[in-house]
């Protein structure tokens, strides 16, 4: 009976986690990927990137608040996933929360450059001293700022999938190739950081976009298990390890 009803209790909370995801990923997305491919222009044309944001204000600010969405709920998905996963091995659930929770103040003060961005762009008038390519230099400064925090970023979105897909892997809650993916994941976001730092031009090579594909498999795997299936029961009872294991 006990058994039945902490499998119960394990369900909801991979929901719970599995929304959480969810959520994480589509705000995630939308404010890192979508909205700059909706308004960077690429190479040296400052001004068009400028007019752009002018003339896409709403989706930038729309941008921003996706940001602060996915990262305050990004708070709550580590926590939720120890609940789950903490009796597998309670040392690295208290890692996996550390590492992913460690990113979140990075990632709320990073966004801090594009709300000087609309500061810089809102025709106030201390912005008369400045030139119109002093501004749009500025703006190019702040974005540059924010895809440098990305960077940094990055090296703890990936860290956390290390203990987080060793749980998944050990768990028996879930298919054992999506802990696998996930630890993948984790040294492909560490070679796209580590890489970006060194060369500006390698986001955009096949191999930073090859080393991405496992870490996407493993978290939207994931997500979708946690949503949709919860968890399953384990073959074998899942015995809490000791925190020096």
């Amino acid at each position: 009976m006990t058994t039945v009803s902490n499998l119960r209790t394990n369900k909801t909370i991979a929901r719970v986690a599995g929304l959480l995801y969810l959520i994480v990923a589509v705000t995630g997305f939308f404010s890192i990927v979508y909205v700059p491919s909706q308004i960077i222009v690429h190479g040296d044309v400052a001004s068009a990137t400028v007019s752009k944001i002018v003339a896409s204000r709403a989706l930038f600010q729309w941008g921003i608040v996706s940001g602060l969405t996915c990262y305050a709920t990004f708070v709550l998905l580590p926590l939720a996933l120890y609940k789950l996963l903490s009796p597998v091995h309670r040392g690295a659930a208290v890692l996996m929360v550390a590492l992913a929770i460690v990113s979140v103040p990075i990632s709320f003060i990073n966004l801090l450059n594009k709300l000087d961005i609309l500061s810089l762009l809102s025709g106030a008038n201390y912005l008369q001293a400045f030139t119109t390519a002093e501004l749009n230099a500025r703006v190019m400064l702040l974005l540059a700022a924010y895809e440098n925090g990305l960077v940094v970023t990055e090296i703890f979105w990936g860290l956390w999938l290390l203990p987080f897909g060793y749980l998944v892997f050990k768990s028996g809650f879930f298919p054992r190739a999506l802990g696998v993916f996930l630890m993948m994941g984790c040294f492909g976001y560490l070679i796209h950081s580590f890489g970006s730092m060194f060369s500006a031009s390698f986001p955009g090579t096949t191999i930073a976009s090859l080393i991405s594909v496992p870490g996407a498999l493993g978290e939207i795997g994931t997500c979708l298990w946690l949503l949709i299936l919860g968890v399953r029961a384990p073959k074998v009872p899942v015995v809490q390890a000791r925190d020096s294991a």
